[in-house]
């Protein structure tokens, strides 16, 4: 499991945009949020709250990306229908999903399966792990990563 102080794993993903890469975001810090599925409503409620605050994390030299196995189609369509402001890579295959620990077991109505855990990184300019969130509930989340950017500024 990759901890604070680690180095963070590259990645050179496909964005609705382009592609995006921890190795091209050098020089930026990074918070890097895995979720289980597009339009979803926790998804939706996550994705909506770091939009509304891109404008602060890009004044601390933030750049969010939000990863998930959805496809690109996918990916566009959420991000046209809420208007979303933040990059959402698309890893099918998801190789960034398991590299980061975000792939995992859950049980729901005691049927066990593999899912994304919802979880997020903040990476530093040098691309060094400096916090990590596993089992994320929404509600103050994104608050909470704010706070930690605002301490590596």
């Amino acid at each position: 499991m990759l901890q604070p102080g680690d180095k963070a794993p590259d990645f050179d993903l496909p964005t609705d945009t382009g592609r995006v890469s921890l190795s091209g975001l050098k020089g930026k810090n990074v918070v890097l949020y895995f979720y289980p599925k597009d339009d979803t409503a926790g998804c939706t409620s996550e994705a909506l709250q770091f939009s509304s605050e891109v404008e602060e994390f890009q004044k601390l030299g933030a750049v969010i990306v939000g990863v998930s196995k959805d496809s690109v189609a996918s990916h566009a369509k959420f991000r046209k229908k809420h208007d979303l402001t933040i990059d959402l890579a698309a890893d099918p295959l998801g190789d960034v999903v398991e590299a980061y620990g975000a792939w995992v077991e859950k049980s729901m109505y005691g049927r066990k399966y593999m899912g994304v855990d919802r979880s997020t990184f903040l990476i530093d300019r040098e691309g060094v792990i400096r916090e990590v969130w596993r089992k994320v509930k929404v509600p103050g989340h994104i608050k909470a990563v704010m706070n930690a950017a605002k301490a590596i500024k």
